[in-house]
């Protein structure tokens, strides 16, 4: 369902390492814009019980069923960039077109 890049997985057993009484991580959709989909990454303690659960490179990754078809595909990343450090969520699938397209987007232009 997710894949993890070598540089993300390295990067989130630090964080977990840190937080060892939350040892799930949860990927989830919070939120759409202009861009695409905006995904959010977070440490709990244990899945719920509608969750899809899985298992990549030793982490052990939970997703909600109402995110579960956006996070399909998705490649978690972390980057270091002049703008800051963190982790990305790529999906090819659901990629910006790059612009608004037509009908009450409300975005401003940059």
């Amino acid at each position: 369902m997710v894949e993890l890049t070598p540089v993300a997985l390295e990067k989130l057993n630090e964080v977990r390492g840190a937080a060892p009484e939350r040892p799930i991580l949860r990927v989830y959709v919070a939120g759409r814009s202009c861009s695409g989909y905006q995904y959010g990454l977070a440490l709990d303690d244990a899945p719920s019980t509608d969750d899809t659960v899985f298992e990549r490179g030793g982490i052990t990754i939970a997703v909600d069923p109402v995110s579960a078809p956006y996070v399909e595909g998705a490649t978690i990343d972390h980057v270091e960039t002049s703008d800051g450090t963190g982790f990305t969520v790529r999906n090819e699938r659901y990629a910006s077109d790059g612009g608004c397209g037509s009908g009450g987007c409300a975005c401003g232009n940059r």
